[in-house]
């Protein structure tokens, strides 16, 4: 079975995945997950002790955008929550509204190189749980 994935370097000087980067990353149409790799990793911010409420996660505008105009069904990100700090209900509930899309986050992406993969999130089975830790794989 065919799962294609697509790494995808976010600007560094963007703090947010709003609906202007999005339609920046030029993302072809027929993917359906989407790996985001942001200025998060280059911080180091998976392996920090302490939560930073700066990092770079989808806005409002942003989720929207992804919704209306991709064809993506899994979005991953680089750090513990898909939606920026200051937009974490609405982004949410923007990605999320339609049951169609699975966020994916905590992601280390440090050491590997932007492009397509066959990718694989291989989830935990925890009985009554509304989500999971998974293991995500990306081969080449």
């Amino acid at each position: 079975m065919d799962r294609p994935g697509l790494l995808v370097d976010v600007p560094r000087d963007k703090n947010k995945i709003t609906a202007e980067v999005m339609e920046s990353l030029n993302i072809p149409k027929g993917i359906k997950r989407v790996l985001f790799r942001t200025s998060n990793t280059d911080r180091g911010l998976m392996y920090k002790r302490e939560e930073d409420l700066s990092f770079v996660g989808f806005s409002a505008d942003g989720s929207k955008w992804l919704v209306e105009n991709t064809d993506i069904k899994l979005v991953g990100v680089d750090y513990l929550s898909v939606a920026a700090y200051d937009d974490l209900d609405s982004a949410h509930i923007e990605l999320l509204k339609t049951r169609e899309i699975i966020p994916v986050e905590g992601l280390k992406l440090d050491e590997v190189e932007a492009g397509l993969y066959y990718m694989n999130c291989l989830p935990m089975r925890l009985v009554g749980a509304e989500g999971s830790p998974v293991r995500c794989v990306l081969l080449s």
